[in-house]
C-alpha cells in the first residue's frame, strides 16, 4: 500500500488542528497501522465490486483514508464515532474525499445508527459490551459484508476483550463466517472476523 503526499499533507493538518495532537497521533502507532493494513489486505480478498463502506468506531479517520488509497474500489465512506472531537479531525484526515462528496464523518453512538453500506466495518468491538454489540448487530443489513475486529489487550477502556480468536468469533454471532484471522502485535493479539449475518 502506498500513501500519497496529498493525503499525507491532510494527515499532518489534522494533527496540527487537533485539540489534542498527542491523542490524535495515537492513531499512528505501529499496531494501529498494521491492524488497518491487515484489514484492507483481507477485505480485498472478499470484495469483487465497487463498494460503499461504513466504519463504526471510525476514530480520527485513518482507516478511511487508507481505504481510499488502497486498490479497493470505494464509492463512499461514512466514519461514525461517538466522540465529537473525532469528527473534525476525521474530516480533515479525508479532506480530499470530503471535498469530492465521497467522505462524511458522523458523531453518533454506533448502536443508534443504521447502515445500508455494502461493507460495514467495526474495529471497536472491544469498546462495547455484548449487549451493546447485539443491539448494534441487530441494526445491520443482512446483505452487508461485516468486518469485525477486537483484541486481547486488557486496559480499562476495553470492556469486552476476547482471550483468543475462537472466543471472538463466538462473540460476533455471524451465521455466515467467510474468514477469520489473528495478527500478533507487540502488546496484544488482534482478531478479525469477516462474514454476514
Amino acid at each position: 500500500m502506498q500513501i500519497d503526499t496529498e493525503h499525507l499533507h491532510y494527515w499532518m493538518q489534522a494533527i496540527r488542528q487537533s485539540p489534542d495532537p498527542m491523542r490524535t497521533m495515537d492513531a499512528f502507532w505501529q499496531g494501529q497501522l498494521k491492524s488497518k493494513e491487515w484489514l484492507i489486505t483481507n477485505l480485498r480478498k472478499n470484495v469483487n465490486k465497487v463498494v460503499s463502506i461504513d466504519i463504526h468506531g471510525g476514530w480520527v479517520g485513518v482507516l478511511a483514508s487508507m481505504l481510499f488509497q488502497s486498490d479497493i474500489c470505494v464509492t463512499t465512506i461514512r466514519s461514525i464515532d461517538i466522540d465529537p472531537l473525532c469528527e473534525p479531525i476525521a474530516t480533515m484526515m479525508n479532506k480530499k474525499e470530503e471535498m469530492a462528496g465521497m467522505f462524511r464523518a458522523i458523531t453518533s453512538d454506533m448502536c443508534e445508527i443504521r447502515s445500508d453500506a455494502d461493507v460495514v466495518i467495526n474495529t471497536s468491538c472491544e469498546h462495547i459490551t455484548q449487549d451493546q454489540y447485539d443491539l448494534w448487530l441487530s441494526g445491520m443489513p443482512h446483505n452487508s459484508l461485516l468486518v469485525l475486529q477486537s483484541n486481547n489487550y486488557n486496559i480499562p477502556e476495553h470492556v469486552r476483550t476476547a482471550k483468543d480468536l475462537t472466543e471472538f468469533t463466538q462473540q460476533c454471532q455471524l451465521e455466515n463466517v467467510l474468514w477469520t484471522g489473528e495478527l500478533e502485535l507487540p502488546l496484544y493479539k488482534r482478531f478479525m472476523v469477516i462474514g454476514r449475518q
